[in-house]
């Protein structure tokens, strides 16, 4: 268990080593720039995801195929119509 404990302690001092007096230009900026390289990335597939979603490849990818069955449907049907007499106005 102690060595453990000691392996621990070690590898945490040697992170915080880096931050303070010790301070290693190198190894912060290479994190930061690690970090922000994979936040840009999930931030730009999220956009490219979004816009696939609402877009598609075609036309027809956005529209499922009940969607265009229905609106097959309310223009044969009539349904939905504004009617052109007046008569509701």
């Amino acid at each position: 268990m102690t060595p453990i404990i000691g392996i621990f302690l070690n590898i945490l001092s040697s992170i915080t080593g880096q931050l303070g007096p010790n301070y290693d230009p190198l190894f912060y900026d290479v994190m930061i720039y690690i970090f922000g390289t994979m936040m840009f990335t999930i931030f730009l597939i999220a956009i490219i995801s979004f816009w696939l979603r609402v877009h598609g490849w075609a036309y027809k990818d956005n529209r499922e195929r009940w969607v265009d069955e229905l609106d097959r449907h309310f223009e044969r049907e009539g349904i939905g119509l504004i009617p052109d007499n007046g008569k509701y106005w």
